[in-house]
């Protein structure tokens, strides 16, 4: 394309200028090692820390002395700082932490010469040009990398003279600040959502001792049939009757993600022990405590399919509404009724059947279920609303974001009413 009188194309090399040492990566191998970490010192950057941009709470630091030992990796106020993996890498942000720091293995740290704005080099990195470019240079299956050799040669940042630089960043820094703060209202507005489904199922179906006097105090084992999915194995991968089935990555809250559903070697007479049939509920037997026996309601969608030892099934009895049942579910996960009896083991919990079926469950009569279930249908569906608006919202913002940050690096921002009319309206 064609730049603006007195553009450039540079690489980082060349904004770094001839000092190799300006541009680098962080210490790898024995270099800095886990026991090399201390609880207080001098801090070390991690790819988290450039990611949200926040120095004020170190995780980890190092001692004096291997501090002067990694003298090559240290981070000063106004360097700019890339990460080198992720997915994609190239998150950028100007270090603005209170005191020199050392980045870590898969930080880059870029220290532009006197000609260059911090600031606009950072952001530039933000510009869709150049995420195609990194994208470009980046390899890597498991985890995407960029070496520091592409980097400092295969990326070319369009750069203005030094006083159009700061004119960009300031109307820049206005503009994406009010796009921030319109994030910020989105993630508020989703938690409240959050907190309203949550209240919701705690006034329709509250504790146990504030039962109903009508409503029947039963538990789990005996308002329904609970049983543990099928054992994976390596021997079943393959074999002649390959069918599909559920396990916890596909079992969310009140949904089923069918996008990435695998198949394994099942028996005829195994398969049709573990088949869904619908009506079932699928909980995780295994999750993060708070998310422990996240439901979801199996209505047919896929089609002949069982389901792995890492879910509960729960099959209610002709006294319980399966809807009302996930209705009880849901409401005990987030009260974290199911993490009380969980088995923890590193970080994940564990709900046994054995646990599960002593947990209290109430049965009105089948008339008030169908009440309850039809009350919290159409709360939810408000909800489902609100969060489609949302949505909406939350693309405008991305897409505005990309276009101001693709305008900034083109020579197209102007401050102009227009751009702020329709930075408001979002």
């Amino acid at each position: 394309m064609s730049w603006p009188e007195g553009w450039r194309e540079l690489t980082p090399h060349q904004i770094v200028g001839e000092d190799k040492s300006s541009l680098v990566i962080g210490p790898f191998g024995s270099s800095l090692k886990v026991s090399d970490y201390r609880e207080d010192g001098v801090p070390l950057v991690f790819v988290r820390d450039i990611r949200t941009a926040d120095f004020t709470a170190p995780r980890q630091f190092v001692d004096e002395q291997k501090f002067t030992e990694l003298k090559a990796h240290v981070v000063e106020r106004g360097d700019v700082l890339v990460t080198k993996m992720g997915a994609p890498p190239g998150d950028s942000c100007v270090y603005i932490g209170p005191r020199s720091a050392v980045i870590t293995a898969d930080c880059i740290r870029l220290r532009p010469t006197a000609d260059f704005d911090a600031r606009y080099i950072s952001l530039a990195f933000e510009s869709p040009a150049v995420r195609s470019q990194i994208a470009g240079i980046t390899s890597g299956v498991a985890q995407l990398k960029v070496s520091l050799t592409r980097f400092r040669g295969g990326i070319r940042i369009p750069v203005p003279a030094f006083d159009e630089q700061r004119r960009i960043v300031d109307i820049l820094e206005d503009h994406l600040s009010r796009l921030d703060a319109a994030a910020d209202y989105l993630r508020a507005a989703e938690r409240r959502l959050d907190t309203f489904v949550t209240a919701t199922l705690m006034n329709l179906i509250p504790d146990v001792d504030d039962y109903p006097a009508k409503w029947e105090r039963s538990c789990v084992g005996d308002a329904g049939v609970v049983e543990l999915g099928r054992q994976r194995h390596p021997d079943w991968h393959s074999g002649p009757y390959m069918k599909p089935y559920l396990r916890v990555a596909n079992v969310f809250e009140d949904r089923i993600d069918t996008r990435d559903v695998m198949e394994m070697h099942w028996p005829a007479e195994t398969f049709e022990r573990f088949k869904l049939r619908v009506g079932d509920v699928l909980l995780n037997e295994g999750q993060t405590p708070d998310l422990l026996g996240r439901p979801a309601l199996y209505r047919g969608e896929p089609a002949e399919v069982a389901f792995t030892n890492s879910l509960l099934r729960f099959v209610a009895s002709d006294r319980v509404l399966p809807e009302f049942a996930l209705l009880v579910f849901r409401r005990h996960m987030r009260a974290g009724r199911f993490k009380r009896e969980s088995r923890i083991t590193t970080n994940i919990a564990h709900l046994s059947a054995s646990r599960l079926k002593p947990i209290e469950f109430p049965i009105p009569d089948l008339a008030e279920q169908a009440a309850i279930v039809a009350s919290a249908q159409r709360s939810f569906e408000a909800v489902e609303r609100q969060r489609s608006q949302l949505a909406i919202a939350q693309s405008r913002r991305k897409q505005l974001r990309k276009s101001l940050l693709s305008a900034a690096f083109s020579g197209r921002l102007t401050g102009s009413s227009t751009e702020l009319r329709e930075l408001e309206s979002v």
